[in-house]
């Protein structure tokens, strides 16, 4: 049985200086999450482990009542939706070779269906909510690899029909407000297209063609204005803005809203506030625009309540009476919550972490500096708890994307290696979006140049503050911030006394050689993005860590999975043995079974005893 429990404020518990942490207490998987009210707002659905594997079980509101309605026993259910009041629609976790299956389960008989014939394919929903109250709009690649068809989905008899079949070119579709397939976007790899009809039978139009670096996205038709579209937009302007494109003229008429410094995101819809209820963007924290005066009463309300931690509506019943509430802030990992608006009630359902629960971790602090050419870069400074800012033992991580960049929330791994005693930098470097697209773009073709510049002038510029000592710098980072680990060992050696990398890229020919079916029709985007290995085969090699063992000097710790298909095992480990005989300390984690990132959570415990061990024993933390 789920137990439900009356929100209540409790004193939160702070450690000492001296208080270490247990390690798996950061990285253990919450044993209840993915919260999900039924369309009705009579029951909530959640993921929880059975035997060791995740499954649904469903909550009735009345009663408080739960219950089991999967028996999953050989893989996790890692997503599900409520279809409708009595079925749900989920998937399970896929290895690399298996058959993509999707299934619904009647939550009150607990009767399974397979709702496709189970096939090497992959799949994107393109509404989740059902059209006529039966069918559900799905995108496969089913005829072909690389491009992706939709298809109605009726989840009653499993009738798969396609509807729109791609001609190559199509990235993403879009449907109106009855589930009619009235938009999509085609992409030549470097150019883009929006594409739009006024009804299912006839053909699409072009209403504009942009660059990839504009950015155009479509996020749901106008109530009552059949040709206009919400969506977000930078066209003729640096900053992503929400606007309402008409597109049968086939230009933006109206700016809802812009910031001047980063671009918005989130814009959330509420048929209460008949349309746009708010939008969400990043500075260096969080901040959300209200359009609904009654909605941002309610949220200022509840934030109060909740010791003014940052919320996120993770989901809501038909009626906007019932919502699920996460919170988090930057030293804790916070909860789900119920809110009932008819009856102010707020309950909590879990906490995200019930082993940190109560403990207040690091700060994050915003960090500004001046790249060496001029730029200013923005990143985030983790204080360890209780330590003067002065003189630390500095761990850099580079994010991953590379273009997605670090927020303000919270960071088990940031967190952890603060709770051992290393200040924590993560810089934003040029490519991170949220900024802007000339900041965005003035990434591109700078993988090995002025992004790796934008980092190691980051870690310069708090050593002069005197904040970071500079006979202990390590730097960490997973895939491409693995990448930056490696090329920083490599041609920063100077700047960095060790580096870990976790599935980081070795080899940019390869990385872009093995790119899945399925990104092929943006390969001149990513030649653009990174570079032609052909055009400049000389820049790849310079650049690509795998080429230049000869000028590695401290420790390396190398983290791999043996069935990542972002990145060839067999490189790395040649690159493994090339260090091994120039007798450099090199620690090797390889996991047979683990792909691009460890699944298991053994295994990611495992690396983070291994990560812990190696900057333990090459920086120290005293």
């Amino acid at each position: 049985m789920l137990l439900f429990f009356l929100f209540s404020i409790c004193a939160c518990k702070y450690f000492s200086a001296e208080d270490k942490i247990p390690l798996e207490s950061f990285f253990k998987k919450s044993a209840k999450g993915s919260f999900q009210i039924s369309p009705n707002g009579k029951y909530i659905a959640y993921l929880e482990p059975y035997k060791g594997v995740q499954n649904i079980y469903v909550t009735s509101l009345a009663d408080d009542q739960s219950k089991r309605i999967t028996t999953e026993l050989d893989k996790n259910i890692i997503s599900y939706f409520w279809a409708d009041n009595n079925e749900l629609i989920f998937w399970k976790e896929r290895l690399q070779d298996d058959n993509l299956g999707i299934y619904a389960v009647n939550w009150e008989s607990m009767s399974i269906r397979n709702l496709i014939v189970p096939e090497q394919m992959r799949f994107r929903w393109i509404n989740q909510k059902p059209v006529n109250k039966d069918e559900m709009l799905i995108s496969l690649n089913k005829r072909d690899s690389s491009v992706f068809d939709v298809y109605r989905l009726n989840i009653h008899d499993c009738n798969l029909q396609m509807i729109a079949k791609n001609p190559g070119n199509i990235s993403s579709w879009f449907t109106d407000l009855d589930g009619k397939i009235r938009l999509a976007i085609a992409s030549d790899g470097v150019n883009e297209t929006l594409l739009y009809r006024e009804h299912e039978g006839k053909p699409f139009k072009q209403v504009f063609e942009n660059n990839f670096k504009t950015t155009v996205r479509p996020l749901r038709f106008i109530d009552g204005e059949a040709n206009h579209i919400y969506a977000l937009s930078n066209i003729n302007r640096d900053k992503l803005a929400l606007v309402v494109i008409d597109l049968k003229r086939g230009e933006e008429i109206k700016t809802i809203y812009v910031h001047p410094e980063v671009d918005v995101d989130n814009v959330r819809f509420s048929a209460s506030a008949e349309g746009v209820a708010y939008i969400d963007y990043d500075t260096w924290k969080p901040e959300r625009h209200y359009f609904n005066k009654r909605i941002e009463e309610i949220h200022l309300d509840l934030r109060k309540r909740l010791d003014n931690y940052w919320i996120r509506v993770v989901d809501k019943d038909d009626a906007e009476k019932r919502f699920i509430v996460r919170t988090y802030a930057d030293n804790d990992p916070g909860a789900f919550y119920l809110y009932s608006l008819e009856e102010d009630k707020l309950i909590k359902l879990a906490d995200v972490n019930p082993s940190l629960n109560g403990l207040k971790l690091s700060r994050m602090e915003p960090v500004s500096y001046v790249a060496r050419d001029g730029m200013l870069i923005n990143g985030y400074l983790t204080i360890p708890k209780n330590k003067e800012k002065n003189n630390l033992p500095l761990i850099v991580m580079p994010h991953n994307g590379p273009s997605s960049r670090n927020v303000w929330e919270y960071n088990n791994e940031v967190q952890f290696l603060a709770n051992r005693g290393y200040a924590v930098f993560q810089p934003n470097y040029r490519g991170s979006t949220g900024y802007g697209k000339a900041f965005w773009s003035a990434g591109f073709g700078e993988w090995g140049g002025k992004i790796q510049e934008d980092i190691a002038d980051g870690v310069s510029y708090l050593v002069e503050k005197g904040i970071a000592n500079p006979n202990k710098i390590g730097i960490f980072g997973y895939s491409f911030g693995g990448f930056c680990a490696l090329y920083g060992a490599c041609f920063h050696n100077d700047l960095y006394k060790c580096a870990a990398s976790y599935s980081g890229i070795t080899n940019l020919f390869t990385y872009l050689k093995e790119i899945p079916p399925y990104y092929k029709p943006y390969l001149q985007m990513y030649y653009e993005i990174i570079g032609n290995p052909e055009k400049q085969a000389d820049y790849f090699r310079a650049v690509s860590p795998a080429f230049h063992t000869d000028k590695i000097k401290g420790p390396i710790l190398i983290a791999q999975g043996g069935k990542d298909d972002r990145g060839n095992v067999n490189e790395t480990n040649q690159m493994v043995r090339e260090l091994k005989g120039k007798n450099i300390a090199i620690t090797y984690f390889l996991k047979e079974k683990e792909g691009h990132y460890f699944k298991d959570e053994q295994a990611r415990l495992a690396l983070y005893q291994q990560l812990e061990t190696f900057f333990s024993n090459n920086l120290g933390n005293d």
